[in-house]
């Protein structure tokens, strides 16, 4: 069939396997993004550089220290977490009051700030990480050939994902953090400390953020930029799946980042695009988003 349209079905899936990869990162990204809105009501424009501080911490792991991929993938979210901490105690926290404007300009500031600091220190170019010896390789699907890294980043992001959506929508824990976005001071009431609450969804957040960081620096060339271009289009994905909706983050960035792989083979030049017009779309449709709700 494909072939009839002139597309090798190698060319098919491989564009798929990319784009399942690419949605992964989707999905991990606007997850944490979506946590950190839902109790914060902030858009956390911070967010692309902590996703690259994550691939850094990974790299300066093996080459300074010499601890490698599967260390990285312990450390680096509480390392990248523990700095979101300290900006939601320094800096976020006296915001919450007002306008959701001062806290994205105050977020995409620091983003810029911490950029900067990464591209003088370490330059613009990218520095190679390498995958790890147990991931290597791939396996021969007749069809194509599926690298072990690759398939490893898909299934661990989901995993990842569903076991937030899990936390978040079905255990105590949840029932607390959702609670505490709508009554604030009645949780308080029940003896649960709602600010350092806030404080830990915050570095989770970030911490997500940074795991996805790790997971692109195999794949991705770690540098100071990587994380810039890729945060518009996961705000994108954050605003079809719905601004706070766990659910709606992993469901939209998994298909999203389906339909664009898929966009390179039928149409390669909507392919930058395609993302931004069904936001469009879905905006004039159901400005709350797919899975959002209405305020």
């Amino acid at each position: 069939m494909f072939e009839l349209l002139g597309i090798p079905p190698q060319a098919l899936f491989g564009q798929l396997l990319i784009g399942l990869i690419n949605g992964a990162f989707y999905a991990l990204l606007s997850l944490g993004l979506a946590v950190i809105f839902g109790m914060l009501n902030i858009v956390n424009f911070t967010h692309g550089a902590q996703y690259m501080m994550g691939a850094f911490v990974a790299w300066l792991l093996l080459n300074k220290i010499g601890l490698g991929y599967w260390w990285a993938l312990l450390i680096a979210p509480v390392v990248v977490g523990a700095t979101g901490v300290a900006i939601e105690r320094l800096f976020l926290k006296h915001l919450y009051k007002l306008d959701h404007l001062y806290g994205l300009l105050l977020t995409f500031g620091v983003g810029l700030i911490l950029e900067g600091l990464f591209r003088n220190e370490f330059g613009s170019s990218g520095q190679p990480y390498r995958i790890p010896a147990e991931l290597t390789g791939g396996q021969n699907l007749g069809f194509m050939f599926l690298p072990n890294y690759r398939a490893w980043v898909v299934v661990f992001s989901l995993v990842v994902c569903l076991a937030t959506w899990f936390v978040i929508e079905r255990t105590k824990l949840g029932a607390y953090l959702r609670a505490a976005t709508e009554n604030p001071t009645l949780v308080q009431a029940f003896g649960v400390n709602v600010p350092r609450m806030i404080t830990l969804t915050y570095g989770f957040g970030v911490g997500l953020a940074a795991l996805a960081g790790v997971l692109a620096a195999p794949i991705y060339q770690v540098s100071p930029q990587m994380g810039t271009n890729l945060i518009i289009v996961v705000f994108a994905v954050v605003v079809i799946g719905g601004m706070g909706s766990i659910m709606g983050s992993i469901v939209t960035g998994f298909a999203l980042g389906v339909i664009e792989g898929l966009t390179k083979v039928f149409y390669p030049e909507a392919s930058n695009t395609v993302i931004f017009v069904i936001m469009a779309v879905v905006l004039l449709i159901k400005p709350a988003g797919l899975f959002g709700r209405a305020s």
